[in-house]
């Protein structure tokens, strides 16, 4: 109930202040002693998958935290992992404000961020001040100027960069709010960044002697038989993991609302069946060769439970953070 009462609050103010606010807060040593009380310890519920050891199942979707700002903090909410970014080369400011919008009638969220970040470098520098000990994914995209043609350089300069100081990489490929971006799911360019990134994995280990698994994000808005196809390339070039899903452009999943006409990614409740419906399709066709990583709608201990039934290894949650609250996540953990 309180953190109900403080979401009200909170839902008075613009998205992404709110946004900005309420973690500038939780990081705040002000209120650590309040934080500490509210937020109690966990018993481990450990699990392997893509060669880690995770904590639990329940980890932070990227977006909330693009930098690395706030690992220490959300680490305490009890998360299994933490996944950070979207990341690019270089800095970017993203799309114009405003550009996150509520739909609280139904727990939805429309964002089209366009990949607002301080770069790969500062991101770095963050991972590499963090005490956390758990398990961090980074998120990682090309830059809005880059032209789709030369977007793998993007991903290649970022994993060569990360790489030391990251559990995984995810390679977001399926953001609908970066021009041109969702062309690297099919053909030519697909094959090409799977079979380049696993080329620069290779280089990277033979570096440092190090592992480190790539995940691949996909969309929710693919067709059964391009999902088909994903997975025997992901198969073929022996990715560690995919992703499912990001946000969507599927509008029809939401009623009339005055939200519903801004242009951008739908996340939250209205996604859930459609990114179940993904998991599915890519699971009989992974052939449990590949992990996946269950994100979407995720706003209940059943739904987090249909994700598990569906054929993810690991889920994650962003939306269902925003509207249910920390202790939210932590109800997840103890009873899936």
């Amino acid at each position: 109930m309180f953190y109900y009462l403080i979401r009200k609050l909170l839902f008075l103010i613009d998205p992404e202040k709110a946004h900005t606010l309420t973690l500038k807060y939780f990081n705040s040593k002000k209120i650590q002693f309040i934080r500490n009380f509210f937020i109690k310890s966990i018993p481990l519920k450990k699990t392997k998958c893509m060669g880690l050891t995770f904590n639990n199942k329940i980890g932070l979707a990227a977006g909330m935290d693009k930098n690395g700002d706030y690992i220490d903090s959300l680490s305490k909410i009890g998360f299994g992992f933490i996944e950070v970014g979207t990341v690019t080369p270089l800095p970017q400011y993203g799309n114009p404000k405003p550009r996150i919008f509520r739909i609280p009638s139904i727990e939805g969220i429309i964002n089209k961020m366009g990949f607002n970040n301080f770069g790969i470098d500062y991101l770095v520098n963050n991972i590499k001040k963090s005490k956390f000990k758990g398990i961090i994914g980074v998120n990682i995209g090309k830059n809005k100027n880059t032209k789709i043609e030369d977007a793998i350089k993007d991903y290649l300069i970022c994993i060569e960069k990360v790489y030391f100081y990251a559990s995984y990489i995810a390679i977001n490929i399926s953001s609908p709010n970066t021009i041109n971006l969702r062309k690297l799911q099919y053909g030519t360019l697909f094959k090409n960044l799977l079979r380049d990134i696993k080329k620069k994995q290779g280089e990277m280990y033979s570096k440092y002697s190090k592992y480190v698994p790539i995940a691949i994000k996909i969309s929710p808005d693919l067709s059964k038989k391009e999902l088909i196809d994903i997975s025997n390339q992901l198969i073929h070039y022996k990715i560690d993991g995919v992703i499912a899903t990001n946000t969507t452009l599927d509008y029809s999943l939401i009623p009339e609302t005055k939200n519903n006409i801004q242009e951008g990614g739908l996340s939250g409740l209205p996604l859930q069946k459609k990114s179940n419906d993904v998991i599915s399709i890519l699971y009989k066709n992974l052939k449990r060769k590949i992990p996946i990583i269950g994100v979407g709608g995720i706003n209940s201990i059943n739904a987090a439970r249909e994700k598990i039934v569906c054929g993810a290894s690991l889920i994650q949650i962003y939306s269902g953070l925003i509207y249910h609250g920390p202790n939210f996540v932590r109800k997840i953990i103890k009873n899936l």
